[in-house]
């Protein structure tokens, strides 16, 4: 394995890590108040933005891999600078549609490049994966418009594991080639 491919590992594990992370903030739970449900959150996502910015400098040509990698990057670091930023809720809101746009945005581009490659067990990782990752976060951009409190919170529940388990699926293949 050479210096790229363990850039790439190491990458979409710790992205794993961070989607894993940010689905278990979107979680219900008796033991974790809210502030302490955001703060996992905020660090689901600083570990999904330099897990998939560590990816994509791990391509060395210009793919749409590469590009996908970049905007979900882009797309945590939105939700990051809303979660920082002492602003309106109203605010907070359009930036967490922005950034969770932005990565199913992402999610699609790698989508469409591992549809591309040779079949293989490995690229099927990653076309299911990105499409997990993809659908995930469209349903968490959803969910932020949604006036029902209980609807908004299950959909981006259901949207935050689902990501998760496409990130995961990401990282096995990824780590398979």
């Amino acid at each position: 394995m050479n210096n790229q491919e363990a850039k790439a590992n190491l990458g979409s594990q710790i992205q794993a890590i961070g989607t894993i992370l940010s689905a278990i903030a979107a979680s219900p739970s008796r033991y974790l108040n809210e502030k302490e449900l955001d703060t996992i959150d905020l660090w689901g996502n600083v570990l999904q933005a330099s897990g998939n910015a560590l990816v994509a400098d791990s391509e060395e040509a210009f793919t749409l891999d590469k590009l996908g990698n970049i905007i979900q990057s882009a797309g945590n670091s939105t939700i990051i600078v809303g979660s920082l930023l002492d602003v309106e809720e109203k605010t907070q809101e359009t930036l967490s549609i922005q950034g969770n746009s932005l990565q199913a945005l992402g999610g699609a581009a790698s989508f469409a490049d591992a549809l591309g490659q040779k079949p293989s067990l490995e690229n099927l990782y990653g076309v299911y994966g990105n499409l997990l990752q993809t659908i995930g976060n469209s349903l968490q951009a959803l969910s932020v418009r949604i006036t029902n409190k209980e609807k908004s919170t299950d959909i981006n529940f259901t949207g935050s594991w689902i990501q998760a388990v496409g990130s995961v699926l990401s990282a096995i293949g990824q780590s398979k080639s």
